[in-house]
């Protein structure tokens, strides 16, 4: 299977992610909007694995990061 030429990834800091150097959540939102799927990565490990989620899951996700204890809205 021949490899295409992909632009990389533009990665966006989710907003819910701690300013401390603690939870660090990235995704790439131009991906997620031509493809139907979310690449979600840790900000603290760039070339660390991406986990690859349907809008559904991820929108899932962000709804039990607004539900989490401390999180604003």
């Amino acid at each position: 299977m021949a490899e295409t030429n992909r632009p990389p990834l533009q990665w966006v800091k989710s907003s819910y992610s701690q300013g401390n150097g603690g939870e660090c959540v990235e995704w790439a939102p131009a991906q997620a909007s031509t493809t139907g799927t979310v690449p979600v990565r840790d900000s603290k490990n760039p070339t660390g694995p991406v986990l690859m989620v349907s809008i559904d899951a991820f929108a899932g996700l962000v709804a039990l990061a607004k539900s989490a204890p401390g999180a604003s809205a």
